[in-house]
C-alpha cells in the first residue's frame, strides 16, 4: 500500500483538514456509526459549528476524506511512476503499513466502502486500477502486473492485520529478495 512524506504537525494544519484527519482517524479506529458530526468535532478540537462552517453533513465529510483520497492516488502514482528505483520496487516497497496520511486515508475509506458506501468501493476500485496500469506500463504484462499487485495485497494484509504473528517478512533483506524474485518472474513473461 503507497505512503507518503510525513505531515505537518495538527496545530499547523487548517481547521478543515484538522476536522478531515479527525474524521478519517474515527473511522480507522473504530467506525463509520461512531465517526459521529460531534465525536469529529471534539476529535478535531473545534466546536460543532465550526465543523458545520467546514462540512454541513456527515455526507459532506465523506465527499472531503473521498476527495483527499482521490488528490493522495494522484500523488502517489506519479511517485510510482517516477521512482528511481522503477513502479514494481515502489509498489511492494510501499505496501508494507506505515503510519502516514495516505495510510489514514486508505483505511478510513475502506472503513467507509465496508459500511456500504458505493462511493468509496467506486474510490479504492480508482485506486486500483490506477496502479495496475502503471504496473502494467513497467512489465508489459497485465497477468503479471496482477502478480505484483496481489503479492502487494498480501504483504499489506500480512504486516497490516497480524503484525506480532508476520513471520512472512522478517527484514528488509526479505523485502529485497521478494522484489529480485518478482522482478524475475515478471521479465521472464
Amino acid at each position: 500500500m503507497p505512503s507518503d512524506a510525513s505531515t505537518a504537525p495538527s496545530s499547523s494544519r487548517s481547521a478543515r483538514d484538522r476536522v478531515l484527519d479527525a474524521f478519517e482517524e474515527l473511522l480507522a479506529e473504530q467506525s463509520e456509526r461512531a465517526a459521529t458530526l460531534d465525536a469529529v468535532a471534539a476529535r478535531a478540537g473545534v466546536s460543532k459549528g465550526g465543523l458545520l462552517y467546514h462540512f454541513a453533513s456527515k455526507e459532506a465529510l465523506v465527499a472531503g476524506v473521498l476527495d483527499r483520497f482521490a488528490a493522495l492516488v494522484a500523488e502517489d502514482v506519479e511517485r510510482m511512476r517516477t521512482a528511481e528505483a522503477g513502479p514494481v520496487d515502489y509498489f511492494l516497497r510501499t505496501s508494507i503499513p506505515t503510519d502516514s496520511r495516505f495510510e489514514r486515508a486508505v483505511v478510513a475509506v475502506a472503513r467507509l466502502a465496508q459500511a456500504a458506501d458505493p462511493r468509496a468501493r467506486d474510490a479504492l476500485a480508482d485506486a486500483q486500477r490506477l496502479w495496475l496500469g502503471v504496473l502494467e506500463e513497467a512489465v508489459g504484462d497485465p497477468l503479471a502486473a496482477r502478480m505484483v499487485m496481489l503479492i502487494g495485497d498480501g504483504m499489506y494484509y500480512n504486516t497490516a492485520l497480524l503484525p506480532a504473528a508476520n513471520t512472512v517478512l522478517r527484514d528488509e533483506t526479505d523485502v529485497d529478495e521478494l522484489i529480485a524474485l518478482v522482478r524475475g518472474i515478471a521479465a521472464d513473461r
